[in-house]
């Protein structure tokens, strides 16, 4: 009996965790693995690149989990440099075209797991392919930002986008020497926290020395005679630039998907069930950023591009593919982040996305310290929360600060899976002593404080 044939799309988390999965499940005699990847390398961190950029992180070896050569070692074929161009879900076959020979040709499977990722959102403005203008979505792309560094004599350096990647990058580049602008088309750094939350973050790269500009509609890069990048326009000002990095953010990588009428959710992200099968299509599957996943606060879908994420869903593939069964339920939303020492964390729903799904909530906003006050090194830090109006239930946290700010947010995301109201996290056992934490943890403050606006309110 011929082995049953398993092909993959995509070569990074989601996809080759599905692969090596598969492979652990079942041999090469009962399931041929092939994967196609359209890049160098496999298996590697993107979300360290801003980190490799910077130096913390001195090679680009240090990023990559598994080799090519690795998982081919693991009955894998893998097949790099090669990239899917066509889908036929009726033939139950895949055109992959070879980026070095130019050669195309069609793979016949069983089973489909589409892993594209996301793109970088590049907006169509002038001069945004000039060069010097750099996204950081791939080991490629990071090194051949690293190659711009080496070559490029100025020190401007204007970042476009303060998301996660933004200020990471903001951060990345003030290492390297460079004089740094953010340009933020929003009210404040960080669209993921609050704009109240946001402004902690923007005072904080202002005191790093990180020129942010809020409300900076970005309209077109500026190039010199040579073609290279000089600056970057805005609605209402210019700011000189020797490179430019975007930080704008990610969508799903779905162009294949929906060419072949395969079903998206709102934010463009392939909809899959529990087991991450794709609705409607018995023998595909799909995981990382090219889904959308359940939100279990909202109960909503959203698209969340992380690695976390992308691993779960390739082991969960992996194992309904080979045999064993796997779920995935959803994610609550949870992201860390810093720029230089200050740390930014949050979970949950911020107020707009709590009003968005019609939800009646309280806040509460509180200043701590990491660490007892009185033990050297203790350093301030904020905590916002978000209670549902009248059943005290837990909808979100944000927290802003220093020395292990941003991992406290770990037990909100397991209060908030877990459905806990406010005043159950106030009894939570949370480990202490002086150099860790206060005697009451700065997230059962804002807990204890949130507790108390629910009785103002007359709901608790």
């Amino acid at each position: 009996m011929a082995a049953e044939r398993l092909v993959i799309i995509g070569g990074d988390a989601a996809g080759m965790s599905a692969a090596s999965q598969a492979r652990r499940l079942k041999g090469p005699d009962e399931l041929s693995v092939t994967a196609f990847e359209r890049g160098h390398f496999t298996s590697y961190s993107a979300c360290g690149i801003p980190y490799w950029v910077s130096g913390d992180v001195t090679g680009r070896d240090q990023l990559i989990a598994r080799t090519p050569e690795e998982h081919r070692a693991r009955d894998i074929d893998l097949r790099t440099r090669t990239e899917v161009t066509e889908i036929d879900v009726a033939g139950r076959r895949v055109r992959a075209l070879d980026r070095e020979s130019g050669e195309t040709y069609w793979t016949g499977f069983d089973k489909l797991v589409i892993a594209t990722g996301a793109r970088p959102v590049r907006p169509e403005l002038p001069g945004m392919d000039a060069a010097g203008v750099h996204g950081v979505q791939t080991l490629d792309d990071g090194q051949a930002l690293l190659e711009t560094l080496e070559r490029t004599t100025g020190r401007r350096a204007v970042v476009v986008g303060a998301g996660y990647i933004g200020v990471e990058m903001a951060e990345a580049m003030l290492k390297r020497g460079y004089e740094v602008t953010v340009l933020n088309r929003a009210e404040q750094p960080m669209a993921t926290l609050d704009p109240d939350m946001g402004r902690l973050v923007h005072d904080a790269m202002d005191g790093l020395g990180i020129h942010t500009v809020n409300g900076a509609e970005v309209t077109g890069i500026t190039t010199g005679p040579d073609g290279r990048v000089t600056g970057v326009t805005t609605d209402g000002a210019s700011y000189p630039a020797d490179v430019v990095v975007l930080g704008i953010g990610v969508e799903p990588e779905t162009t294949l998907a929906r060419a072949v009428g395969l079903p998206l959710g709102p934010h463009g992200g392939l909809l899959t069930d529990l087991s991450m099968r794709v609705v409607g299509h018995e023998n595909i599957w799909a995981g990382g950023d090219c889904v959308e996943v359940l939100d279990l606060v909202a109960g909503r879908t959203r698209h969340i591009a992380l690695g976390t994420h992308a691993n779960k869903h390739g082991q969960v593939i992996g194992s309904n593919v080979g045999g064993g069964y796997g779920t995935f339920p959803g994610v609550v939303g949870t992201a860390v982040s810093k720029v230089c020492d200050l740390e930014i964390a949050r979970t949950g729903l911020r107020e707009r996305d709590a009003r968005a799904v019609g939800l009646r909530f309280v806040t509460a906003t509180i200043e701590s310290t990491g660490r007892a006050g009185y033990y050297p090194g203790a350093r301030p830090m904020t905590v916002k929360m978000l209670a549902e109006y009248r059943t005290g239930r837990l909808l979100g946290v944000q927290i802003v600060g220093r020395d292990g700010a941003g991992k406290r947010v770990d037990v909100a995301a397991v209060a908030l899976t877990a459905g806990m109201t406010v005043e159950q996290m106030t009894a939570l056992d949370l480990g202490y002593a002086p150099p860790f934490s206060p005697v009451w943890d700065p997230v059962l403050v804002a807990a204890r404080r949130t507790v108390s606006v629910l009785r103002k309110a007359g709901t608790a």
